[in-house]
């Protein structure tokens, strides 16, 4: 057999250079798309600006490097004629209706569970991997049960990557710092095919804008070729870039000016009374991105207080650098969308034992739906927490959903469960209202019982009305349902945007350019909070995540596109001795478009970091002018940088 090597290409610039090898042979070239949006009028807000700042901006290919890898396991019943698949997907209602397509069966023949698993952040949602048809297909021509666990090296190779970016980005400003419009010209590298269109991109065009007011906009966005594993949503979704190009213009901007860089975000900032604030630009589910609320300088000043940066910068900062230390400060914003459609739903069931079945279509990795959706149904109808069984993720239990990913669990599969438990409720409250002969307005549900205010020694439980509610005999009228309980959906009409400010002082090294994080504080704001203990964890877990995007992973490939970085040896993540204790602070702005008012918290802590970082390592090292335009930031590529700035000067 002779085999030809194929040319390769994996540098983002070359692939959509006129003689770059093609990827795919039936197209003209490697772009995948091309798209252009805009608000106002750039060119005229130019040329009224008394100052332009123009940067290219790169940030680098990573990988999501859950805590548990992929894995399936595929077993065809040949009795029942029926195929269950157990899957580490995030999505499960759409792995059963792709199998009974794919492999002829009836979607009833299919079940699809998505278990409990050790992370996901995205490419899990992939559809489909290889494996997720073909272990199911083998299953039913063995007869036999199939299981599959994917290797940490196949993790990094065949699990699907994310970010590669470069961006030729500018701002335009009035002296007194006032941003009059941002031009972005950036590529996207999509890896060998296109999966998921131009979802990660078109977040990337759309959270540049961030939380300012900026009237004239203009982005150019080309998707492109290479010979690179396929790119997919993790955690953030092509946020971070977007987020670092507008945070390091915005730093650049300040520095220019002179101005604080906190000043120079609190001036810009979108003020309260312009919400809901229409950007004038299609977001990623083709609604408008519209920010349905929002109060951004209340939260900027509690990060600023908790981190003491009025101190910081004038006591703290020059008694360091009198001793000869190099430590700096960093505040950046940001704005997340959050919890996009099309729908979830949920069934709420109270069980003649007094007991609450609950189910919905999304699977949990790791997020606290548990805990959260218990806590949502709990509230509703007064029973203890322990007394509702939750079922998420299985195809059997809850027919219909679209997935957990986007910041959307609680926003979209929260308030399903919210509508399907408030029904349950008034049905509860009406059958007691006439069991105990009272109003409505003088009930309560208290511990597993319906209570008349008025006479304390007047209450039924719950179980008792769960009988009565599905009586044995005689007929049910046409207008009724039995048994004490309802199934609901909730589909926004477009998503929620969170917000939030992070403050962080860092420590450089100068021998080692390593950097450590001496204090970090991360402000959030999603909605109303339904369990802080849950926000705040992942908050913390996204930050964590943030830290190594920032510092320390970065995925290579070598010219002929072979992954030279396909192990915990050469790809570098946080462990726990490099992750900082993280302090939070929040504020609640509810969100007008869900009936709990909540928005996404899932991907907040990992968006703004590497600005973030950049920022203060940039303050630290102040006497060398540096301008970190890049992600992420090693120390071995910090050392190059300080080098080359000594050699400048």
């Amino acid at each position: 057999v002779d085999i030809e090597p194929l040319p390769a290409v994996t540098d983002l610039e070359q692939a959509l250079a006129p003689d770059a090898p093609l990827i795919h042979e039936d197209l003209d070239s490697n772009l995948a798309a091309h798209i252009i949006q805009q608000k106002g009028n750039y060119a005229e807000a130019r040329e009224k600006a008394d100052v332009v700042i123009r940067r290219r901006f790169y940030y680098d290919h990573g990988v999501a490097a859950a805590m548990e890898n992929r894995g399936i396991v595929a077993w065809w019943d040949d009795k029942a004629e029926r195929l269950t698949v157990w899957d580490t997907t995030q999505a499960p209602v759409v792995i059963r209706n792709g199998l009974a397509a794919m492999l002829g069966l009836s979607e009833s023949q299919v079940r699809v569970i998505a278990p409990f698993i050790g992370g996901a952040f995205g490419p899990k949602i992939m559809m489909f991997y290889p494996e997720e048809v073909l272990l199911p297909w083998a299953s039913m021509q063995l007869h036999r049960p199939l299981k599959w666990i994917e290797d940490r090296r196949e993790n990094f190779m065949a699990t699907t990557h994310e970010r590669d970016q470069i961006h030729w980005a500018e701002i335009a400003l009035t002296k007194d710092g006032k941003i009059l419009g941002v031009k972005d010209e950036f590529i996207h590298d999509s890896g060998a095919y296109d999966p998921y269109g131009l979802t990660v991109p078109i977040n990337s065009q759309c959270t540049l804008l961030g939380s300012y007011d900026i009237p004239n906009y203009y982005s150019d966005m080309k998707v492109v070729f290479t010979n690179k594993m396929i790119v997919t949503p993790y955690r953030g979704a092509g946020r971070q870039h977007g987020v670092f190009v507008m945070e390091r213009l915005l730093d650049l901007a300040a520095k220019e000016l002179g101005m604080d860089v906190t000043e120079i975000r609190r001036i810009n900032f979108i003020p309260p009374d312009k919400f809901p604030y229409n950007n004038e630009i299609i977001y990623q589910d083709f609604a408008p991105l519209v920010y349905d609320s929002g109060n951004y300088e209340p939260l900027l000043d509690k990060v600023l207080e908790l981190i003491e940066y009025e101190k910081f910068i004038k006591e703290e900062q020059p008694r360091y650098r009198a001793e000869g230390r190099y430590v700096g400060i960093g505040v950046v914003s940001y704005v997340e969308g959050t919890g996009i459609g099309p729908y979830e739903g949920a069934r709420v069931q109270v069980e003649t034992t007094g007991k609450v079945n609950v189910a919905t279509g999304v699977g949990t990795q790791g997020q606290g739906h548990f805990t959260s959706f218990v806590q949502v149904v709990a509230e509703h109808l007064g029973v203890d927490p322990k007394d509702i069984y939750l079922v998420t993720g299985d195809t059997d239990i809850f027919h219909w959903g679209t997935g957990t990913f986007a910041s959307r669990g609680m926003v979209v599969a929260g308030n399903a469960i919210h509508s399907a438990a408030e029904r349950v409720k008034e049905k509860i409250l009406h059958m007691a209202s006439e069991e105990l002969e009272a109003p409505v307005e003088d009930l309560v549900l208290e511990g597993g019982f319906v209570k008349d205010k008025r006479h304390p020694e007047s209450f039924i439980a719950l179980k008792d009305l769960a009988v009565r509610a599905n009586p044995l005999r005689g007929a049910v009228k046409a207008d009724a349902e039995p048994g004490l309980e309802s199934t609901a959906y909730f589909g926004p009409e477009r998503g929620a945007t969170a917000f939030g400010a992070h403050a962080m002082i860092v420590e450089v090294d100068p021998e080692t350019f390593d950097v450590k994080i001496l204090r970090y504080v991360a402000g959030h704001d999603c909605g109303v909070v339904v369990n802080p203990l849950i926000v705040d964890g992942q908050v913390r877990g996204g930050v964590a995540q943030g830290i190594g995007n920032a510092f320390y992973e970065k995925i290579v490939y070598d010219a002929d596109g072979q992954l030279l970085t396909a192990s915990f040896m050469d790809y570098l993540i946080p462990t726990s001795m490099e992750v900082p204790h993280i302090e939070l602070v929040h504020t609640e702005t509810p969100s007008p478009l869900n009936p709990m008012g909540v928005k996404g918290v899932g991907e907040a802590g990992a968006i703004p970091v590497a600005p973030l970082f950049v920022q203060a390592v940039e303050n630290a090292l102040a006497d060398y002018d540096l301008e970190i335009l890049e992600a992420p930031l090693s120390p071995n590529r910090l050392f190059e940088l300080v080098q080359e700035a000594r050699a400048e000067s």
